[in-house]
């Protein structure tokens, strides 16, 4: 009996370790809101759920304490790997959030983000919010635990850390995550370049007009205008190029 609660126990450990490390930087569970016991409860709960799967992936416990703490420290970095992966597709929003409100002219309203701890623009704080909750409504979270899953397939217990796989994926994601930030903020850039070209057209057109007074309340008009009508768009586009890129992971 003792021996079986041991290799139980063990098995569990290995889950736990990569499924918490990871689940602590995933995009909703590692908001400020999300209270540390509740994400503590929920990798626990989830760890015991997943472990009967994982466990024909898992190699024999180790004997010798120094394969032990080597499974264990290789489990909490391919944890975090999986985390700040999932970290770097979201962050397309915010830096649409980002371009949107410099268009807009609420570059420097900010509010405290939950999403990412931190002070950003409060339109990246309305789209990071909109856009989790689109994510957990459409089951996209499913598919993060999924890749967690998935991972021993690919990242088996025991084997060497393929260090330059890790480097070179993270410098591709964060590639495609800027290229598709400007791609989702591409209409507020284009409306910046527009606004401030006729703005500085009617300048020169009739110069005894206070310019100043007449484009900031015309800019914020016209930039929520057109945030109310590109936001619907916006998140459609992200949560697929969140899916894919979880997929493309998982596969």
């Amino acid at each position: 009996m003792i021996e079986l609660l041991n290799l139980n126990m063990y098995h569990f450990l290995m889950v736990f370790l990569r499924l918490g490390s990871a689940l602590m930087l995933m995009p909703g569970f590692m908001s400020s809101y999300v209270n540390m016991n509740v994400r503590l409860s929920i990798a626990l709960a989830l760890s015991l759920i997943l472990m009967p799967t994982v466990v024909p992936h898992l190699p024999p416990q180790p004997t010798d304490i120094l394969t032990f703490i080597t499974y264990v420290l290789e489990e909490i970095t391919i944890g975090v790997f999986l985390g700040v992966v999932m970290q770097f597709l979201y962050a397309a929003l915010s830096l649409a959030g980002s371009l949107a409100g410099q268009a807009i002219g609420f570059s420097n309203a900010q509010i405290f983000d939950p999403t990412f701890q931190t002070q950003s623009v409060v339109v990246e704080s309305f789209l990071s919010i909109i856009a989790l909750t689109v994510i957990f409504i459409s089951d996209i979270h499913h598919l993060m635990i999924s890749a967690v899953v998935d991972s021993y397939y690919i990242f088996p217990v025991g084997r060497d850390l393929p260090w330059g796989d890790f480097a070179k994926d993270l410098t591709t994601r964060l590639n495609d995550t800027f290229i598709m930030g400007f791609k989702l903020g591409s209409p507020f850039i284009a409306f910046t370049i527009v606004f401030y070209t006729g703005m500085g057209l009617v300048s020169r057109l009739m110069p005894q007009l206070n310019i100043f007074f007449l484009s900031l309340p015309l800019q914020i008009y016209l930039g929520i205008g057109l945030l109310f009508i590109t936001t619907p768009m916006m998140i459609l586009w992200f949560t697929g190029y969140y899916d894919e890129g979880l997929n493309q992971f998982l596969h």
